[in-house]
């Protein structure tokens, strides 16, 4: 995507009086589960702890995984989904969803978890003051994975998204399976069509169709359309979306219909062409009960590939056929579907369209609400994690300097998901000093030694800068007319 191949990584910008004062936990690639300050100091890392994602609970719990299934066998499967507290003790696990035997590995039980979970209490796994996930009792959502069969859907074999609830002794007690409600998804003929001949067909884990791999999963808390009489918004009902297919919905808790939803088509209406295309989002949530903008939904846009429709240019087979070279983060009133709050390339300060790309991440990534208004941003298949005001400043910035070694993550820093808490939640750690990191000027920082020291001879040479003139005249009115084109 065009980025450099040297850059600072940690924190690069530190604005004390304006960003939110707390730890961020994320999965740093080949190391667990890292919590780092605000000044970028890792204060502590669970060595091992896989993050899909890591969360992080009041008292200085986290919750993680202790490892992944052979991708010979699983699509993205974590083996369990644990609970440890301060020292790495485990005082919760669940793994009994699905004794395996797979070929050449002991039997197992496995959880089969992916993408996201929510402890009982609070809506969504991050912090607001009006929530806290329970620690020591309650039950827990989980986003797990089931090999089906589904002939509406494709003849081939699916791997299903399924959404589990257990209690803390790991008993399952509901459960929810999208395929058996696919004629509630909204596809159209041509998505039909193409979904039954390649249902996103993944060659590894046993060749199965990942047809919708939903990312995100979450319930919707108590909130203001539901105390207002819209029983679509019930604080139980289970907000999900579908990154392959570009769908977001809710999911009655009570009997299983989808109550609420957006795409996978963004044509249909006037409100939804002004919406604009969403394509593979991430993290689509309520905003908790208790923060600036709650119950409003708030996701990653990731722009990229998805989608199943009918065949173009870009897509010959009509899979992935929805593509965009931008992200956006957005904040969408649920009932009137306008958008609220927006953080875009142009926000970002790529006002140009030829420059759009530089706020991308066409996979992962996330978005999390602050209780001072702020946004916490993963823009995660580059391993960048910054907070930005409501009026769009940058105030905080970090860059994992962790790296993944081999496999398909090679050498990437990506970042799955990361969260930000408030310093009470850790009473393990004392208060650190806060420190303003100011950004660097790029036009005019040198790596030491690498500038020349002597001048530079500087002439005048008839005719080039009226040339020069005519030509950046001629580009502003082509990136104009493209401008007014696009709008």
């Amino acid at each position: 995507m065009g980025h450099p191949t040297i850059y600072p990584t940690g924190v690069t910008v530190y604005n004390t009086d304006k960003a939110y004062p707390g730890y961020t936990i994320y999965q740093a690639a080949g190391q667990g589960a890292l919590l780092v300050d605000n000044n970028g100091r890792e204060v502590q890392l669970w060595r091992g702890l896989d993050g899909f994602p890591n969360k992080i609970l009041p008292g200085g719990h986290v919750l993680g995984s202790s490892g992944q299934r052979s991708p010979k066998h699983g699509v993205q499967d974590q083996v369990d989904l644990v609970q440890v507290d301060w020292d790495g003790n485990v005082v919760w696990k669940f793994d009994r969803l699905e004794y395996i035997r797979d070929p050449g590995e002991e039997p197992r039980w496995m959880a089969r978890q992916h993408h996201d979970y929510q402890r009982e209490g609070s809506s969504t796994g991050y912090f607001s003051p009006a929530q806290s996930p329970l620690t020591d009792r309650g039950n827990t959502l989980i986003l797990v994975h089931a090999n089906v069969r589904n002939t509406n859907i494709s003849e081939k074999l699916l791997l299903d998204d399924k959404i589990i609830e257990v209690d803390w002794e790991g008993n399952i007690v509901w459960e929810w399976s999208p395929h058996e409600h696919f004629d509630e998804l909204g596809f159209d003929e041509a998505a039909r069509n193409i979904l039954y001949r390649d249902p996103n067909h993944r060659p590894s884990g046993g060749g199965m169709g990942d047809w919708l791999h939903i990312n995100s999963m979450s319930t919707l808390g108590e909130n203001l359309w539901y105390d207002q009489g819209d029983k679509r918004f019930h604080p139980d009902n289970i907000i999900w979306d579908s990154r392959e297919a570009n769908i977001m919905a809710i999911t009655s808790k009570k009997t299983g219909e989808i109550v609420w939803r957006l795409g996978p088509d963004f044509d249909s209406t006037p409100a939804l062409r002004q919406l604009g295309w969403i394509i593979g989002q991430h993290h689509v949530h309520l905003i908790p009960k208790g923060l600036p903008g709650e119950g409003n939904v708030l996701l990653f846009d990731n722009g990229g590939w998805a989608g199943y429709g009918a065949p173009n240019p870009s897509s010959p087979t009509g899979r992935m056929n929805a593509r965009r070279d931008h992200s956006r983060v957005l904040e969408i009133n649920p009932v009137t579907l306008e958008i609220v709050w927006q953080y875009t390339p142009a926000e970002a300060g790529y006002v140009n369209p030829l420059d759009s790309y530089r706020f991308y991440s066409p996979f992962v990534s996330s978005a999390q609400r602050l209780p001072n208004g702020n946004t916490l941003i993963t823009e995660g298949s580059n391993g960048r994690i910054f907070e930005v005001t409501a009026d769009h400043e940058l105030v905080w910035e970090y860059i994992s300097p962790y790296h993944f070694e081999g496999g398909s993550l090679d050498r990437m820093n990506m970042v799955y998901r990361a969260y930000k808490v408030p310093y009470h939640w850790i009473p393990q750690l004392e208060t650190p000093e806060e420190i303003p990191v100011e950004p660097l000027d790029v036009t005019t920082f040198r790596v030491p030694n690498a500038a020349s020291k002597g001048f530079v001879r500087e002439v005048a040479v008839e005719g080039v800068l009226e040339r020069k003139r005519d030509l950046e005249e001629a580009v502003f009115c082509v990136i104009s007319d493209t401008d007014r084109k696009l709008k």
